[in-house]
């Protein structure tokens, strides 16, 4: 049996990670597959896939192409989550921001550099016609921190997956006053290269075993009523999120690698292209 080391954020997307592990289907194929939750998100995991503390992360893609353009030996295995993620753009209910046109100079709460509350604002930003140089940053580590961040008023907005909030939101902590989905498809399954290098056949093994998983995942009997109890969330909510999700099962193709680069190198979110063949196995 091989242990397995891999990351992930606690959230609704990495729910067929869990299932799989729990009902020992990797074991099956001799993998101990041992997940992590990183409430810190994709900033936190890029420095854990350098500092070789992980072998595999389930990760943004703008933030690990962001961190392999800044020197990250780590390698795209495949996509995992084809569909746009939908940011949420957020202030404190109380405030008087009615739209995302108000928070033109204001300061973004971000979970930390790198992370996709950071990289989004960008995009944001971009969508709006606002100078880059006009965004300020807090940062504030996990969804709890931007709560008392923009409860406090330490900050002023924060973007974060919707249906996650949507509790926040529902409890009148948080208002929603904008959507901003990703250009791209939202999560990829990445790998240490130097651990790729050495386990390739058990890397196939592994993708095979959650492929399986996700290809099925929304056929499986109240899949949504397991949802709804397990990340606290309206059973309509869930339904939605689970109507407008799609997993995959296959990396990227060059053409589809080109597109999110040349949309990265649009947002400058990275500054240079990045070669297919160097980063994806």
């Amino acid at each position: 049996m091989k242990t397995v080391k891999i990351v992930g954020v606690p959230e609704h997307f990495n729910f067929p990670w869990h299932l799989t592990i729990d009902e020992g289907l990797f074991n099956e194929v001799g993998i101990d597959l041992q997940w992590n939750d990183i409430p810190e998100g994709t900033g936190k995991m890029c420095e854990m896939l350098r500092n070789n503390q992980t072998d595999l992360a389930v990760i943004l893609t703008e933030g690990i192409l962001k961190d392999i353009a800044n020197g990250n030996e780590a390698v795209i295995l495949q996509t995992f989550v084809q569909s746009p993620l939908q940011w949420g753009i957020h202030v404190n209910a109380q405030s008087n921001f009615e739209t995302v046109a108000d928070l033109y100079g204001k300061k973004a709460a971000i979970s930390r550099y790198g992370s996709g509350s950071e990289l989004m604002t960008y995009v944001n930003a971009a969508n709006q016609n606002w100078d880059f140089n006009s965004i300020q940053f807090q940062i504030v580590n996990t969804l709890n921190g931007a709560v008392d961040a923009l409860t406090n008023r330490e900050a002023d907005y924060f973007m974060w997956e919707q249906f996650m909030t949507q509790p926040i939101v529902d409890k009148g902590i948080f208002k929603r006053i904008g959507v901003c989905p990703t250009p791209w498809p939202c999560f990829m399954i990445v790998a240490r290269k130097e651990f790729y290098n050495q386990n390739k056949a058990l890397v196939a093994h592994l993708l095979e075993t959650i492929n399986q998983t996700t290809a099925e995942f929304k056929m499986i009997p109240s899949i949504d009523k397991t949802l709804a109890i397990k990340y606290n969330q309206q059973l309509n909510d869930i339904q939605q999120w689970l109507q407008i999700t799609k997993w995959a099962q296959k990396k990227p193709t060059k053409n589809q690698f080109t597109e999110i680069i040349n949309q990265l190198l649009k947002y400058n979110i990275i500054n240079q292209t990045l070669n297919y063949e160097e980063v994806v196995v």
